[in-house]
């Protein structure tokens, strides 16, 4: 059994090919270059290295989001031009689940977090002693807001990622007391090695969908989407101001 497991969710850029339960190939590059530069080169890598024939690929494992709309628009669109060229089914793989599968055999919270701006970021809560269970699902939350409320669970938390920042500043803030630790930086980021693997468990239970129907999870509109949310609500402020009934009201 043969995944490709494509990780492009953030600031990494990261390809990976689990045979048969172990992990044959991972390249990984956490550098300035697009990852519309990086990701077929460093396919064609792999290939090369590992004699692969794309044909005998089974399934792509694909990081689904939250993240960056750039980063998980290419990789999906990577993923699904393998899908469709070779007739493979995809696996989404949640980007947060695929960041905690890093550390199976913890018995601390796992947080993953990557930065959403404005003193925000993407979130989710796991334990992963024996299997990867899900405690909370992933959301955008205010990193203040998160401080507060993993200080009142009173449990040890190890952060990763790079909504590590974030958190770091709120907790500087805050005068709370919580227990934590940082994962090391072999660790700290999105790896296409835990999105192949884990995607490998979910393909034997067959947690697939085509590559026709797959779409990545953004969990919050793109800038695009809110500035035009806005100017249709400033445009219909202005209409009523003036007397209007904006269209669509009657």
């Amino acid at each position: 059994m043969k995944v490709l497991g494509i990780e492009s969710a953030a600031g990494t850029v990261s390809l990976a090919l689990v045979t048969d339960g172990i992990l044959t190939a991972e390249y990984t590059v956490n550098h300035k270059k697009t990852h519309s530069q990086t990701l077929m080169p460093m396919l064609d890598e792999i290939c090369k290295m590992t004699e692969l024939d794309r044909g005998s690929l089974d399934a792509v494992a694909v990081s689904s989001g939250p993240g960056s709309f750039t980063g998980l628009r290419i990789g999906a669109a990577t993923a699904k031009g393998i899908g469709m060229a070779l007739r493979i089914p995809l696996i989404a793989v949640p980007t947060l689940a695929a960041l905690a599968y890093n550390f199976w055999g913890t018995s601390a919270l796992i947080c993953p977090l990557m930065d959403a701006r404005r003193g925000q970021v993407y979130q989710a809560l796991y334990r992963c002693e024996n299997q990867l269970e899900t405690v909370q699902e992933a959301r955008i939350v205010a990193a203040s807001q998160l401080v507060r409320e993993l200080e009142q669970r009173g449990e040890r938390v190890l952060f990763a990622g790079d909504g590590e920042t974030a958190l770091r500043s709120a907790l500087e803030q805050a005068a709370v007391h919580l227990s934590f630790d940082a994962a090391p930086a072999s660790l700290n980021r999105h790896r296409a090695g835990s999105v192949a693997a884990l995607g490998s468990l979910m393909l034997s239970e067959g947690r697939t969908v085509s590559a026709a129907e797959f779409t990545p999870n953004y969990l919050k509109a793109s800038q695009a989407e809110r500035e035009h949310e806005l100017a249709v609500r400033l445009s219909a402020e202005k209409e009523l101001a003036a007397g209007i009934v904006p269209k669509g009201v009657l």
